[in-house]
């Protein structure tokens, strides 16, 4: 058990039982009701049933009639099919039946299946260079349906993201905008995380928020700025002491207009005071190889992707070695 972490009641084996209980007294109050309403026999010829009490305005009765045998039989055979049911599949708490079968189990084997199917289509852009699939009008329409399937809900159906989550057919890329970037992020996920409360009270965070701006040449208090100069200092450790940020290790440059939860004062305040805290999850596992790899196309392509950063090719430099005078043939002398 993790210190200080309480096992939440629904995991214990109590529940277990309880519902295998439930289960199992549901089943026997049906045979119960099923046999006490057998015990009535069929009528004699010429008598008369029984009327049961209440009866309606005189002439609406019910009567004690037996229940009709096939009725009887059919739920006796729904029971019988209940019970081999619960034997073979999960049903009575954690027993996972006979057959051990699982809802889980079966979406991740109808999951591979179609995967399968759709990996043939994906296949011929696999080996593609991004870039290249970027430009293929076929991989395009395919990146844009994977696109509004699994990355609209966050990002829009046009990229341009929301509050909260960023626009990707901008320039402003906090890992990296170049292909090998999108798709590392895509695939891997990201987590972003800026703790709050490092400045102080809320008055400090205000100071700061206006030093903030003041760095990014907008419209600011002067007063407040100079006061926060100083308390900065906790800040420039992440975004640098001109606030540009460290990309490569994804700390976000705070003096550009590419904000993520708002740029004005009132929503720099509350980043600093509140703190903030998000991420995208990983897809790699979830959508596999190729799809990662259409979508990182796409998303290169919606307008904002960087190019590929080329290292240089360097030459190598032929060495030439100078004989030793000795291993020099002598001159020849003039005949």
């Amino acid at each position: 058990m993790i210190e200080g972490y309480a096992v939440p009641d629904f995991i214990s084996d109590f529940w277990h039982y309880y519902i295998a209980g439930i289960t199992a007294a549901g089943i026997l109050f049906s045979l119960w009701v099923l046999k006490s309403q057998s015990v009535v026999k069929p009528l004699a010829p010429g008598e008369q049933a029984e009327v049961m009490h209440p009866t309606w305005d005189g002439d609406l009765q019910e009567l004690n009639n037996p229940l009709p045998r096939w009725w009887m039989w059919m739920f006796y055979l729904l029971i019988l099919f209940g019970i081999v049911y619960l034997v073979l599949y999960p049903g009575m708490g954690k027993f996972q039946g006979v057959l051990g079968w699982s809802s889980a189990n079966q979406w991740q084997d109808e999951k591979a299946r179609v995967d399968a199917e759709f990996d043939k289509v994906f296949q011929p852009f696999a080996n593609m260079d991004l870039m290249a699939v970027a430009a293929d009008p076929t991989a395009k329409k395919m990146g844009e349906h994977l696109f509004l399937t699994y990355c609209s809900q966050c990002h829009g159906s046009s990229g341009q993201g929301g509050s909260g989550f960023p626009d990707l057919t901008d320039n402003q890329w906090l890992l990296g905008g170049s292909p090998d970037d999108i798709k590392r992020s895509i695939a891997n996920g990201i987590i972003g995380e800026m703790p709050g409360g490092l400045v102080g009270d809320e008055a400090s965070a205000k100071e700061v928020a206006n030093y903030v701006l003041a760095l990014g040449g907008k419209a600011h208090d002067a007063g407040l700025a100079a006061a926060g100069k100083e308390k900065y200092a906790v800040c420039a450790g992440c975004h640098g002491e001109d606030g540009k940020g460290i990309t490569a290790a994804g700390f976000p440059n705070i003096v550009d207009d590419a904000w993520q939860y708002g740029g004005s004062e009132a929503a720099i305040i509350e980043s600093i005071v509140k703190g903030r805290k998000g991420g995208m999850p990983a897809q790699l596992e979830a959508l596999g190889e190729n799809k990662v790899h259409l979508l990182s196309a796409y998303v290169w392509g919606l307008g904002g992707g960087q190019q590929p950063v080329v290292e240089p090719v360097v030459e190598p430099v032929a060495e030439t070695m100078e004989a030793p005078a000795d291993a020099m043939p002598a001159p020849a002398e003039a005949q």
